[in-house]
């Protein structure tokens, strides 16, 4: 069964610092700088994330990170979710489910890697949406793409009876 993701990798662009000079006049621009943008047209049959807020998964940031996941008692299982990726918002409604699910065994926390690109980078995100579960500050286990929901509950017992 193949999974849908959506490639994540940061980008930085360099800034273009625009003088007043005489050679930077609107012709010389037009015929120096080559640039195209493309205007994507989103057809979104899913809802956009604006459901987190109702969510019983909590967000997560880097200054979070220890004392919820590498430092907690309960097992917990880490979307790393971005807000564009339709995916993503599949999983986060399974995700949803299944902290609704497990409440009190498992606890559900999702991280935005646009927002926190440190923690992507530190656990080597290279696509979204991506399930890590961790017991006792371990990382133990990951499902990686869209699966049905009986994936991503194998892998929870499989750590909760670790």
């Amino acid at each position: 069964m193949a999974a849908a993701s959506c490639n994540y990798s940061p980008v930085t662009r360099p800034q273009l610092t625009v003088s007043s000079s005489s050679f930077m006049t609107q012709e010389n621009l037009k015929t120096s700088c080559d640039f195209s943008f493309r205007v994507l047209k989103i057809r979104s049959r899913v809802p956009v994330l604006s459901t987190r807020q109702e969510s019983a998964v909590s967000e997560l940031t880097s200054q979070s990170w220890n004392p919820s996941v590498l430092k907690s008692e309960t097992p917990v299982l880490v979307e790393f979710y971005t807000n564009w990726c339709e995916p993503c918002q599949m999983v986060h409604q399974l995700v949803n489910e299944i902290a609704a699910d497990y409440a009190g065994k498992l606890e559900c926390v999702s991280v935005n890697v646009e927002h926190e690109p440190q923690m992507a980078e530190e656990y080597d995100i290279k696509a979204v949406p991506i399930v890590l579960m961790f017991k006792n500050g371990e990382k133990l286990e990951s499902v990686v793409g869209t699966m049905p929901k009986d994936f991503f509950v194998a892998a929870i017992e499989r750590v909760l009876a670790s």
